[in-house]
């Protein structure tokens, strides 16, 4: 690399670094160590060593918070991947109309949140919601989604279900690689179609779908935010009640910036967590291509 090239690198860089450090790094250091202090945003800043995360394991609202996010992450990471691997699967091969249906699975990744909560909102409306109708069209039980506690949690994962664009991109892109060579000499041993997916398809697709699997579950905790508040509320009976949720109401509704800040800390540790799970499956799923 000569140095021209490497002074014309780093001056493209700077502002994303700049940007980076001033926007992302700054802010998350300044709420880390928030998490140590009684703070209001209106007087100084007090320091009180771990009184705010010891609040938090009084509190049965914030283990609420926490258990509800890590179900919905159990339910809605799964559930997302199957989804977006089976239409990756359905739209692999090139046909007549099939750039119309992948754009349509990806289109609703683009809508802004709140617009795609509104939606949603009026979907699942228990008394003149389309969702509704036609179950009663059906003969089918309808439920009262968002008002009853035993749907409100399953009802929110569903709506997740419409947004995988981007995992199904990725998978798209990882099934268009595999060389047609493979399945020719699956072929010509005579596997058939599931062995074909089974011995071909998914070891060479398994660590897409680990990528996508844990790119889901960092969002996941983010992505409940606008559903939670735009649809629910975190209600009924805080069946909703998410962890980003209990950050906004800790620190915007409530003003106790410190004990947000420590709720920060247990999603960073949380999502951490599961990112350990994920690697430790991928050493035993993964292969090495030694050469």
């Amino acid at each position: 690399m000569s140095q021209t090239y490497r002074r014309q690198l780093i001056l493209m860089l700077t502002p994303f670094l700049l940007g980076t450090l001033l926007l992302i790094a700054a802010p998350g250091v300044l709420t880390a160590l928030l998490a140590f202090f009684h703070y209001d945003g209106l007087s100084q800043p007090v320091f009180a060593r771990l009184a705010n995360f010891a609040e938090l394991g009084l509190s049965p609202l914030y283990g609420i918070s926490v258990r509800n996010s890590l179900v919905f992450m159990a339910l809605a990471v799964p559930l997302r991947l199957c989804v977006a691997f089976g239409l990756a699967l359905l739209l692999r091969a090139p046909r007549r109309g099939v750039n119309a249906y992948r754009a349509s699975v990806f289109l609703p990744t683009l809508m802004p949140d709140i617009a795609y909560a509104l939606i949603w909102l009026w979907l699942l409306n228990p008394l003149y919601g389309p969702l509704n109708l036609i179950l009663r069209g059906l003969g089918l039980p309808a439920p009262a989604w968002l008002v009853t506690e035993s749907t409100a949690l399953p009802a929110l994962v569903l709506m997740t279900l419409f947004q995988i664009g981007e995992g199904f991109v990725v998978l798209l892109a990882a099934l268009a690689g595999i060389p047609r060579e493979l399945y020719e000499a699956a072929t010509a041993d005579g596997a058939d179609r599931w062995q074909r997916f089974w011995h071909v398809t998914l070891p060479l697709v398994t660590p897409w779908l680990l990528l996508v699997a844990c790119r889901d579950a960092i969002l996941t905790f983010q992505s409940t935010f606008v559903p939670a508040l735009v649809m629910t509320g975190g209600d009924p009976n805080y069946a909703t009640y998410f962890l980003p949720l209990a950050v906004y109401e800790a620190a915007f509704d409530s003003l106790r910036f410190g004990v947000a800040s420590a709720l920060m800390w247990v999603m960073y540790v949380l999502t951490g967590a599961v990112l350990v799970f994920f690697f430790r499956i991928s050493r035993r799923w993964l292969f090495v291509d030694e050469v």
